[in-house]
């Protein structure tokens, strides 16, 4: 089956089954019915505790999900029977991996459980169908962003990249990196509706976990998704030409007066990306210097940002608790190893545990000195010199992108090393030379 059939695709009749058994029906959403649609919609956002949405935002939002395989629980019995009690959404995207590759990865999102149907086992049948989906479809991974992180391990899920918040105080924050010798422009957010688009996907590779947007999340981005909010009409976008007027930036930002005088603005930063140093110079220099603001703010940033080294005093930019953000889960090994590169030459076993079933099994990763690995399922012993780990699937993905070190987790007592320093060796080849980063929530 082929991922473009993903909003067809059947019912895992697994899941299904176990919730008939409690009188609830799985089922997909029809995209082109749009009253069916909205309602599904509405319990989303009922299940994030946002606002009832007016009628037409719904329908001018509805374009941008209808790619979305949308799939719901229902209760013949609720008052309100034809709104699902628990919503997911998924689609196919492209996920950057070390060596300037992607793969392709099932995202999930949107998944909400009514608090009148809570423990249930609605969750696990959610999220069962969709690893099960994406497995029969030929995805090699699925991945998330969490709210609760509690909830997604234990379907094999790890976190794979990390994010940071900024806060910056301008006062100390001299510039002393170099002068970029382009141009910033304030533009409306309309002129990106294509073009930024096309300069995010250009440097999209350059970062291990980024992913390709899709209409909505690109839209809401921009705040130019549904009607106008008091929060989207406070959006201000800048982009950065390079001296021959090429487009190769832009942030999205508000300003917001926060302290008892006029000088005592907070810059947020909503979104910056730089296909260029010199892009990324000439915008951060742009918003710290900018008058009357006496603060700024970024979130989901890079935890190795390159800004405290642009700045006189480094701790004039106060990096928040670095987090978890992107998590992923490993379904078929050999194809997800073998998109990415790998930093040194070698021969690696992994013995992989996994309840589900997915990846369980012992694989040799063999890499060779251009970067490339080819898997292959190890029916005998470990070649001599190989590294050979045993690690469960969670820890897989924690490694995948090169966030997390291998030593780290034998230290956890996560990973247990068969053969002498595996862990180095499997840490010198998924190192990945740029810090793993997702700068979205989707």
């Amino acid at each position: 089956m082929s991922t473009d059939d993903h909003r067809t695709a059947p019912i895992d009749p697994t899941s299904a089954k176990r919730l008939a058994s409690k009188g609830l029906e799985l089922a997909t959403v029809d995209t082109s019915d749009t009253a069916a649609f909205a309602r599904w919609f509405q319990a989303e956002a009922r299940g994030f505790h946002d606002t009832t949405l007016p009628d037409k935002s719904v329908e001018e939002k509805l374009p941008g999900l209808a790619h979305r395989r949308s799939t719901g629980v229902w209760d013949s019995t609720a008052a309100d029977a034809a709104s699902p009690v628990a919503t997911v959404s998924s689609w196919p995207v492209d996920l950057t991996v070390p060596g300037e590759k992607s793969v392709e990865a099932w995202a999930i999102s949107a998944v909400t459980v009514s608090p009148t149907h809570r423990r249930r086992g609605i969750a696990r049948a959610l999220l069962e169908s969709e690893l099960r989906t994406a497995d029969a479809l030929g995805v090699p991974l699925a991945i998330l962003t969490v709210s609760e992180a509690t909830i997604y391990s234990r379907y094999g899920f790890a976190p794979t990249s990390k994010t940071a918040d900024l806060k910056i105080d301008t006062s100390r924050a001299k510039w002393i990196g170099p002068v970029a010798p382009g141009r910033v422009h304030f533009v409306p957010a309309e002129t990106l509706r294509e073009d930024g688009l096309a300069l995010v996907e250009r440097v999209r590779l350059t970062t291990p976990g980024q992913i390709s947007f899709d209409q909505n999340l690109w839209l809401r981005l921009l705040g130019l998704v549904g009607e106008p909010t008091d929060e989207t009409r406070k959006l201000r976008v800048v982009r950065y030409d390079d001296e021959n007027g090429t487009a190769q930036g832009f942030a999205v930002f508000t300003v917001v007066e926060t302290g008892a005088s006029f000088s005592a603005h907070t810059l947020d930063v909503k979104y910056l990306v730089s296909a260029t140093d010199d892009a990324y110079a000439g915008l951060w220099r742009f918003m710290l210097e900018m008058d009357l603001v006496s603060e700024v703010t970024a979130h989901l940033r890079s935890a190795d940002e390159p800004l405290p080294w642009l700045v006189e005093d480094n701790r004039a930019v106060a990096f928040g608790r670095a987090h978890d953000h992107l998590w992923a889960r490993i379904l078929d090994v050999p194809a997800s190893l073998e998109a990415r590169d790998y930093a040194a030459a070698g021969q690696i076993v992994l013995e992989i545990s996994d309840p589900l079933g997915f990846a369980e099994g012992t694989f040799l990763l063999a890499s060779d000195e251009s970067g490339a690995g080819s898997v292959n399922v190890l029916d005998g012993g470990a070649p001599e010199g190989a590294a050979v780990i045993a690690l469960s699937v969670n820890d897989l993905g924690a490694l995948y992108l090169g966030a997390t070190s291998a030593t780290t987790l034998v230290r956890a007592g996560r990973i247990v090393e068969k053969t002498t320093d595996a862990a180095v060796a499997v840490d010198a080849a998924f190192r990945s030379t740029r810090s793993p980063w997702l700068s979205i929530w989707f």
